[in-house]
């Protein structure tokens, strides 16, 4: 996976900062040995601190993968609180399943199996919390989505939006095969800081990392003109 910072500042990051413990630290590490794509270190003790901070009762998770960010946001859970995941591929979540069995987290922890896209518009909400780590050229296709299932105070946190740094550079700099998804991010990182309902920072760890915050509800004409545009 590429990463936005130097290999010595990652080193010194996932250092300083410990490995969770229990059988979380078990699936954190399992992945890592088996180069499974789970949130880095440094990551994943952001998402601590801010949920921390939040206190959600509610999250939604686009993207399972192995269930080691499920299992993360559990911990900052109250007993009565849910995360509910969404991922389409089934090797994923055969393990994500037995994860979260080992991490006994059943009934904490519910995957809608299925493509976001048409799973997104049948879910209710409200979501306190949002973290998307899916397919990054559906980006904006899903912003529309969590804004409406967001409440104001609520966050969205989405991974992977530096493109291993290459997002700074021209589309013409990035080999051809990545160019529609380079294009895809940069207009969803556009639409996030300048939209009016949300105060974005970008941060620069792992391969880039999102944050916004609703600030407001925005109406249902504005929300027409923006999927129109």
């Amino acid at each position: 996976m590429n990463y936005v910072t130097d290999e010595t500042m990652n080193s010194y990051l996932r250092s300083v900062q410990p490995m969770y413990d229990g059988v979380l630290g078990e699936v954190q590490k399992e992945a890592l040995a088996a180069e499974v794509p789970i949130i880095p270190l440094e990551t994943a003790r952001l998402l601590s601190v801010l949920l921390t901070m939040q206190k959600p009762q509610n999250i939604l998770e686009i993207g399972t993968a192995v269930g080691f960010s499920a299992g993360l946001m559990c911990r900052y859970l109250p007993e009565d609180g849910k995360v509910t995941t969404i991922d389409r591929f089934e090797v994923m979540l055969q393990d994500a399943r037995v994860n979260i069995k080992r991490m006994g987290l059943e009934n904490k922890i519910q995957i809608l199996e299925g493509d976001a896209a048409d799973i997104l518009p049948t879910l209710e909400g409200p979501y306190d919390v949002i973290f998307m780590d899916a397919a990054k050229g559906q980006y904006s296709a899903f912003l529309p989505h969590c804004l409406r299932l967001l409440p104001v105070g609520g966050i969205l946190i989405v991974d992977d939006v530096l493109q291993g740094g290459t997002i700074a550079q021209t589309r013409f700099s990035v080999p051809r095969r990545q160019r529609t998804i380079h294009k895809r991010l940069r207009n969803f990182l556009w639409d996030i800081t300048h939209h009016d309902a949300l105060e974005t920072s970008i941060i620069p760890i792992g391969d880039g990392l999102a944050l916004c915050y609703k600030k407001k509800e925005i109406s249902k004409e504005e929300g027409e003109k923006r999927n129109e545009e």
